[in-house]
């Protein structure tokens, strides 16, 4: 490709957040050029809540499942069963999922090219210059470069291009994740799976500071672990709850793993013509690991603020989305963030955090602040219990209910 090939915007990185960005910003008439690694799936369990669903049109046969249930494991093997009343999560196979939504870009008039980013650069009158590598059928390497106005970095937690474009995007604190997409057992061979039910595990020997999951995608579903402690070995985890499960002979059909970013960063953009979104921003909620949604909405807010920042040629528009996204979420990543820190401390207060998921209350404005990505602020009567049972189990004054 010619050095001189230009576009309005280029995205780097074909997840959810780039692929909605590269969606929008073509459906809006802008010339894009969506950058994407081939082969790169991201270890993750595929929830998408109702929300999700309805504000980006996804249709119904990418859902693998239909979750109506979720089933929390305490260390000491208590069980709380969660039920979803009047709904459902959906779940997707990101391998699937992913592909579609690149393929939805490019529909929308993106255009869509394999590659592995490279750097960033500026010609003489300032414009940026995005190189890349390609790599052929028999395994040759070449180089490319195209011109661009603006770059979306959605390249990940370990983003390269906020490395090297987003002062701070260096520093990015993060866990690891890994998981095995395994053949789903046939229904009723494993008395403990439930092809409709998420299955969480919180015990410090699965994962001393995250959570272990099964979480089923219709003929297959997802073993995995979460954790920031260097030196814990995820796979040995993995296969332990595998143990726990009863998934131990289930056939293995692919395995991933890749760094989860703990918090957003405070400055997403350069002030200039590079804005990061996605994990490359650190929007994966704390205490839950959720990410696809808050990804596909930052990549929509990155593509808004880019389309504002292309009308004028303003580019303080880029400090628009962050700002959009703590107005509206930031409040519920700051009490997830406290929720982890302290309930997943040690296996004792594991044990009470599990207890605290049988209260109905909690079950109820739990699926109905995750289902619907707010607060849910009506029912003060509700609140006001929760609070006081929750300092009943943090100062012990409550005996765990058993299963």
């Amino acid at each position: 490709m010619s050095a001189c090939e230009e576009f309005d915007v280029v995205v780097v990185g074909g997840g959810p957040a780039g692929a909605t960005a590269a969606h929008d910003l073509a459906l809006s008439g802008h010339s894009v050029l969506l950058l994407d690694r081939a082969g790169r799936i991201k270890p993750c369990g595929g929830a998408i809540p109702p929300r999700l669903i309805r504000d980006f049109a996804i249709p119904d046969h990418l859902q693998k499942a239909k979750i109506t249930s979720a089933r929390i494991v305490s260390p000491s093997g208590q069980t709380v069963v969660m039920p979803i009343d009047n709904g459902y999560v959906g779940m997707v196979d990101r391998e699937e999922f992913d592909e579609w939504l690149r393929e939805r870009a490019a529909t929308g008039g993106a255009v869509r090219r394999k590659g592995t980013f490279s750097k960033i650069s500026r010609d003489p009158d300032g414009r940026l210059v995005v190189s890349y590598e390609t790599r052929g059928a028999s395994g040759e390497t070449a180089g490319g470069s195209v011109r661009a106005r603006y770059v979306i970095g959605a390249d990940g937690a370990l983003s390269a291009v906020g490395k090297q474009a987003v002062p701070g995007a260096d520093k990015l604190k993060y866990v690891f994740a890994y998981h095995e997409i395994i053949e789903a057992p046939p229904a009723g061979e494993v008395a403990t799976y439930d092809a409709r039910c998420c299955d969480i595990y919180y015990d410090g020997k699965l994962s001393p500071d995250f959570y272990a999951w099964v979480f089923p995608h219709g003929p297959t579903a997802s073993v995995g672990v979460g954790s920031a402690h260097k030196g814990f070995s995820l796979r040995d985890a993995t296969a332990d709850t595998r143990v726990a499960a009863g998934l131990t002979d289930a056939r293995t059909i692919r395995k991933e793993g890749a760094p989860i970013p703990m918090k957003p960063l405070k400055k997403w953009d350069n002030g200039r013509d590079v804005i990061l979104a996605g994990d490359a921003a650190g929007v994966v909620a704390p205490a839950s690991g959720e990410g696809i949604y808050y990804a596909m909405y930052t990549g929509r807010l990155a593509g808004e603020a880019v389309a504002q920042a292309l009308k004028p040629g303003d580019a303080r528009a880029l400090a628009t989305a962050r700002k959009r996204f703590q107005k509206a979420h930031g409040r519920v990543f700051w009490i997830l963030g406290v929720m982890q820190w302290f309930w997943y401390k040690s296996d004792k207060r594991r044990e009470s955090f599990v207890a605290i998921c049988r209260d109905k209350d909690v079950q109820r404005l739990t699926w109905d602040s995750y289902r619907n990505k707010e607060l849910v602020r009506r029912d003060p009567v509700a609140h006001r219990r929760i609070f006081f049972k929750d300092l009943a189990h943090l100062f012990g004054f409550a005996t765990p209910s058993r299963s």
